[in-house]
């Protein structure tokens, strides 16, 4: 007699975004989509029950800014820092990616580019995964339409400083850097015309207008190159204090201006200010939204910028774009998350393991070590027990790590614990406390910058689309994550 439910997670208290309560539930799940949810569904009705223990159920985390090949081979890097994904509860992983040195580490049409990218991505992503793709070269522009219609990519990014800086520090080679001929500029010229496009994109696409939208890493190279040699040639700050000196928070800022007129200039709507570390950060977004209300502008914070500060015994472990801020800054960003004026908290995962992240000969100098770090697994728990210190609510919790990002990028079916949306779902033990050791994580990095941190409310089981892909410690297999053409159907 066949059953009317596939899995049947019994004993959970289901936490919602846009509620205002946790509610005791059981949780039906038919062909990996949530199809009844309510306080007692009979076991026998399924054909496999899950006891959930009272655990806190959270919608699959959505975690929207992550780097999946940049220093290691992408179909490499897609298994291990998949599986650290599932681990941390994160069940949909979008990738910004783009062409030059590092990722597939080559120049060219996106037509070949993303060719390989699927080949190589495909069987070997634990979690759903999509890709931002960021227009390098002019001919790039012209490509942003095939990728929206040909690959459902409506997601485009801007690196503002790339044009006159380089990756990991000062540099005088971006034409080579990024791959593109010597008469191309990666330039603010080059950021209006992607934004252009962009409009026209939302013009002729109006069904899907909404998930359209231009993300935007502020921080300008001027700034960032005379402040740099200020501050090496001063020599009284090291560590990361040296490196969030030498990108001062006011080139945030004013980048935020700069990118805030364009998107006004261009009439792009949707714009999307990326891993705001600074209090000056947050307060230009939040003039800018003032002088431009009709821009639908989010802003991103990362997992990193709220657990870390400059003080972090991790030192060059947490070198990142933009720096770690001081204490202060911290605490900037936690009280605007408080207050509902950042719109998603994201980990900005990018696995550099330690034969690449610090030089050998110096391995305590931040100026010749790599930018970027892990930490998708700690993006629940460190949301959790850090915002539960702050008195900020599950619910809110929810949206920022599933919802609203799942809303802006076009995850149609996902980001809520909600009758017809993908059965994506992490419990957790908000009780538990547990100290953070990279060698229990699976990600290939071997060292993490939030080690030894104590960390309340630990990730115990995460399911995707019905199918438990990690419990209780281990990763369970295959791989079935699915690419994510977006905007996803309902």
């Amino acid at each position: 007699m066949s059953k009317s439910l596939d899995l049947v997670i019994k004993n959970v208290r289901v936490v919602r975004p846009n509620r205002s309560s946790v509610d005791l539930l059981d949780v039906g799940i038919k062909d990996g989509k949530f199809a009844r949810l309510a306080p007692e569904i009979r076991a026998e009705e399924a054909n496999e029950a899950f006891d959930g223990r009272n655990l806190l159920a959270f919608p699959g985390l959505v975690d929207a800014h992550m780097h999946i090949g940049i220093y290691q081979p992408l179909a490499q890097d897609a298994v291990s820092e998949s599986k650290a994904a599932a681990m941390g509860g994160v069940t949909s992983s979008l990738n910004y990616v783009r062409t030059g040195q590092y990722y597939l580490n080559r120049g060219g049409p996106y037509r070949d580019f993303m060719a390989e990218a699927m080949r190589l991505s495909q069987g070997n992503f634990w979690v759903d995964y999509g890709f931002h793709i960021a227009p390098i070269e002019a001919a790039h522009i012209d490509e942003m339409e095939s990728l929206l219609t040909d690959h459902g990519v409506p997601s485009f990014k801007i690196f503002m400083f790339y044009g006159g800086y380089g990756l990991h520090g000062k540099s005088d080679s971006q034409n080579q850097f990024l791959m593109i001929g010597p008469d191309e500029r990666y330039d603010i010229a080059h950021f209006e015309f992607i934004m252009r496009s962009a409009r026209r994109m939302m013009d002729r696409h109006p069904d899907i207008a909404d998930h359209i939208s231009v993300s935007l890493h502020c921080e300008l190279a001027e700034i960032l190159n005379a402040y740099t040699k200020l501050v090496e040639r001063e020599g009284k700050l090291t560590g990361l204090r040296a490196y969030s000196a030498a990108r001062p928070p006011h080139s945030e800022g004013l980048a935020i201006w700069i990118a805030s007129y364009l998107a006004y200039e261009t009439d792009c709507l949707n714009i999307n200010l990326l891993h705001l570390s600074s209090q000056k950060a947050i307060e230009a977004a939040l003039m800018m939204q003032d002088v431009f209300p009709h821009i639908n502008f989010r802003r991103e914070v990362t997992v990193g910028h709220l657990l870390l500060d400059v003080d972090a015994k991790c030192g060059v472990h947490a070198k990142v774009n933009p720096p770690i801020r001081p204490r202060e800054d911290v605490e900037a960003l936690w009280e605007a998350v408080l207050h509902g004026d950042v719109d998603w908290i994201v980990s900005d995962h990018a696995c550099c393991s330690a034969e690449q992240k610090w030089a050998k000969s110096d391995p305590g100098n931040i100026w010749p070590a790599k930018s970027g770090f892990g930490g998708t697994e700690y993006l629940l728990s460190g949301v959790v027990s850090e915002g539960a210190k702050r008195g900020m609510s599950y619910n809110h919790m929810a949206e920022l790590l599933a919802w609203n990002p799942a809303q802006r990028y076009g995850l149609r079916t996902k980001g809520d614990i909600a009758v017809g949306f993908d059965a994506d779902l992490v419990l957790v033990d908000p009780q538990e406390t547990f100290v953070v050791r990279a060698a229990e994580s699976e990600s290939k990095q071997g060292y993490t910058p939030f080690e030894g941190q104590e960390l309340t409310g630990r990730v115990k089981s995460t399911f995707l689309r019905g199918r438990l892909i990690y419990d209780r410690g281990k990763v369970l297999g295959p791989a079935r994550g699915q690419y994510l053409r977006r905007p996803t159907s309902r």
